[in-house]
């Protein structure tokens, strides 16, 4: 009887974690889209800002399964047609096919002339799974806030020497006893040397 409950309790046991695993297998079948957005500023000779825009497209679905997103959009148009224009490139772009592990990337320029801080919103990514009928939806990452034709104060020298000084004052420090022990041992000292005279005489 004992081995009876026992041999139901192991059968119950595998049943259920035989019913868990397809269950997290089911909802790993499908694509896992990261998008990673950065913007940089650049100010132009002509008293323009440039801003050069580039978005990461990452599937980091289930490698085991190999699973790709299908028909992958992105559109990226939360910049405001007053404020940019658009130099070169397009705000949205497309692909047929992203693979688990590959990367997509999509970059652009704008300029502006509005001095103002800027918010800008996510990129929306659309792509379809095989496992699933719903498009599906992912977001980029966002961006701090872009500060166009904002007044960049000048560094003071203490400043810079402080900022110089917390990169490469560990380093300075290292070369510098590096560089003392080496003389230390490299120079014969004077008293050593006075003994050496003393003997010759």
């Amino acid at each position: 009887m004992a081995n009876f409950t026992m041999n139901n309790s192991l059968i119950s046991i595998v049943t259920l974690l035989i019913i868990i695993s397809s269950s997290v297998i089911a909802t790993s079948d499908s694509p896992f889209i990261v998008a990673h957005k950065k913007a940089t500023l650049n100010r132009l000779k002509s008293g323009a800002e440039k801003v050069s825009v580039s978005i990461d497209l990452y599937n980091q679905g289930s490698a085991c399964l190999f699973v790709p997103a299908y028909d992958v959009s992105l559109t990226d148009d939360g910049w405001s047609s007053d404020i940019f224009k658009i130099v070169s490139g397009n705000t949205s772009a497309s692909w047929e096919r992203l693979d688990v592990g590959a990367v997509l990337s999509h970059s652009f320029e704008l300029e502006s002339n509005v001095k103002t801080v800027f918010y800008s919103t996510p990129a929306v990514i659309t792509f379809r799974a095989p496992s699933k009928t719903a498009l599906q939806e992912a977001y980029s990452t966002s961006i701090l806030p872009l500060e166009i034709l904002s007044e960049k104060p000048k560094e003071s020298p203490l400043n810079l020497a402080k900022r110089l000084l917390a990169n490469y004052g560990s380093l300075v420090s290292v070369i510098s006893i590096v560089v003392l022990f080496v003389y230390l041992v490299a120079t014969p000292s004077k008293s050593g040397a006075a003994k050496g005279s003393k003997k010759k005489r």
